[in-house]
């Protein structure tokens, strides 16, 4: 059972009985709202009959004072007859109001009130004034007159007062029969209510526990399978080649393979628990300065980075260390791995291959560099001769003058050769036009015997910061690259153009500070995109036995090494066929020593 479904029986658990309750619940209002109705209707008759008592009592207390005053001519009897003219009118208005719906009843009410108005007039009124004047009232056909009166008067009355009992009376049965059918009723939901959740629950509860022993299979076989995944987690964190060390959110360690242990010099049960910047540090590999640790710091997490690390011993390894977080599913963090990997062998490599490139490059411009001094050399040489075999001093002077500009062209070629592999220890000023146009004095000859035209386009003050003898060998290799690719056509042409780049964004949307971009443009065959893709690999090469592999791998890494980036553009169309190199060098970039 999956969990929506397991969610559904929940709901359909929970929903439907308190659906079926709240249908009784609403079935139960509607029948006691009817019984309320009718013991409102029973409270209306009772306070008809209490009008009615109370209309008859003042009736007779009307009657009692005139009789007394009749037998006694005592003022002090009228009292009574007095007090309740007013409560009687009240009274007739509220005992009509609570009559109003049943019209015989009302006229009943409206005809006893004219009884009352007949015998207040016609009878009670007469005698006392009569008996104020002093006449005799004790005559048997007055006092008959007034008997008739009243005894209409208590006839209405006792008519009113019936029929409201017997109406009272229908309504308390109808209201001991309403109670009965709400407790038939109340008995009948609660036996089908609960027989019905019963029935109910116990189905779905089968479901849930048939679900439950089936959870139960599924855990204990996960649980089999996790164990499993931990032990193949465990001999493969063993066998990688990698150092992996995991720590807690705090940087206490939790666990370290055998690779780490190596390269730390630590046994994991020594290590266990400690924390991590406690017993190995990492430094700066330019500059040698400590580290913020990052397994306490896991806002600062970098990839991809070569430190030093100091083994426990004291001694040094070059690694290369990548740290990532650990998460939870909320997203909490849960602890941090770092996977080290040993790179000193790697560094001393690559520093072999750098070497051997530089050679490389050195042996292609053996050959032009030699033949640019031999030229002058020999010329210089022709002139002594000449002068040795008796010239004017007119022409001796002239010689002179010949023989010392082809010197300053020999120094000046063994200058640029001298300044190629010059290196600083530090980042110093370097003026493009002059890098420039140095190598292209040195590849003067070469150009010709290839018979590629160069033309340079780049404007004198501009300035990087930089290694000169490392930019040289980029720009060497990407201006000799071009011109054998354009040596293969006829009419070949290189263009070397340098421009001032302020501060932006590239073509790719990357922002870029400012700095000069320095474009070599060949219209050679150009290149197809598989073989620009994998340009910048190590020991790639499209020139066969002659070409190493390393040249615009060892550039890309020199650019990279002072801030900058390399975009190569080229088509093998028939009409637009060429390639075009851009590199960007940042005015100031941020170069530490040694780096690669």
């Amino acid at each position: 059972m999956n969990l929506a479904k397991f969610d559904r029986i929940l709901r359909e658990v929970l929903i439907l009985p308190i659906l079926v309750i709240s249908l009784a619940a609403c079935a139960l209002f509607l029948g006691i709202r009817e019984t309320t109705s009718t013991v409102q209707r029973i409270q209306e008759a009772d306070a008809a009959i209490a009008q009615a008592t109370l209309i008859q009592k003042l009736v007779v207390d009307e009657e009692d004072g005139v009789r007394g005053y009749q037998t006694t001519g005592d003022r002090r009897f009228l009292e009574p007859f007095d007090r309740a003219a007013s409560p009687l009118n009240a009274a007739f208005g509220r005992l009509k109001n609570l009559l109003m719906e049943y019209p015989d009843d009302v006229r009943d009410v409206e005809r006893l009130q004219s009884a009352h108005t007949v015998w207040l007039e016609g009878f009670g009124r007469s005698i006392i004034q009569m008996t104020g004047d002093g006449v005799q009232t004790s005559e048997v056909d007055l006092n008959i007159v007034g008997k008739a009166y009243m005894d209409a008067i208590r006839v209405d009355l006792q008519k009113i007062i019936q029929d409201s009992e017997a109406r009272r009376g229908r309504r308390i049965d109808a209201w001991h029969h309403q109670v009965q059918l709400i407790l038939i009723a109340l008995i009948v939901v609660a036996v089908f209510t609960g027989a019905f959740i019963g029935l109910f629950a116990r189905t779905r509860l089968k479901q849930v526990s048939t679900a439950y022993r089936l959870s139960e299979e599924v855990l204990e076989r996960r649980a089999g399978e996790l164990f499993a995944s931990e032990q193949n987690l465990r001999t493969t964190l063993a066998s990688i080649g990698d150092g992996v060390i995991t720590c807690d959110p705090i940087g206490r360690i939790q666990i370290m393979n055998e690779v780490a242990q190596e390269l730390t010099g630590w046994k994991q049960e020594l290590a266990l628990g400690l924390y991590a910047d406690e017993i190995f540090h990492l430094l700066e590999e330019g500059t040698r300065e400590p580290i913020r640790n990052p397994w306490t710091d896991t806002t600062r997490l970098e990839h991809g980075n070569s430190r030093i690390l100091l083994r426990k011993d004291g001694s040094e390894l070059l690694v290369d260390d990548k740290t990532a977080v650990i998460r939870d599913k909320s997203g909490d963090t849960t602890g941090v791995v770092t996977v080290l990997r040993d790179i000193t062998n790697a560094r001393k490599t690559q520093t072999a291959l750098l070497a051997n490139e530089k050679l490389a490059v050195a042996g292609r411009l053996a050959a032009s560099i030699a033949h640019e001094i031999h030229n002058p050399l020999d010329a210089v040489s022709n002139l002594l001769y000449l002068m040795s075999s008796g010239s004017t001093p007119e022409e001796t002077v002239q010689f002179l003058d010949m023989a010392q500009q082809e010197l300053s062209r020999a120094m000046q070629i063994s200058r640029s050769m001298l300044g190629l592999y010059r290196e600083s220890k530090a980042p110093v000023a370097v003026d493009v036009h002059d890098m420039l146009a140095g190598l292209l004095l040195l590849l003067e000859r070469r150009f010709q015997t290839m018979g590629v035209s160069v033309t340079e386009a780049v404007p004198a003050g501009l300035c990087i910061d930089g290694f000169p003898a490392e930019l040289r060998q980029v720009f060497t290799n990407l201006i000799i690259n071009a011109a054998e690719a354009a040596s293969v056509n006829e009419g070949g042409r290189v263009s070397v153009t340098a421009a001032a780049l302020p501060p932006g964004l590239d073509p790719k949307g990357v922002r870029h500070e400012e700095g000069a971009l320095i474009t070599v443009t060949d219209n050679g065959g150009g290149m197809t995109p598989a073989v620009r893709e994998r340009l910048f690999h190590p020991f790639f090469t499209t020139k066969g036995e002659q070409g190493t592999g390393l040249g615009l791998w060892v550039s890309y890494g020199i650019i990279r090494k002072h801030g900058g980036s390399i975009e190569i553009e080229s088509s093998t169309d028939a009409e637009t066929h060429g390639t075009s190199v851009s590199v960007f060098l940042a005015s100031k970039p941020v170069i530490q020593p040694g780096a690669d």
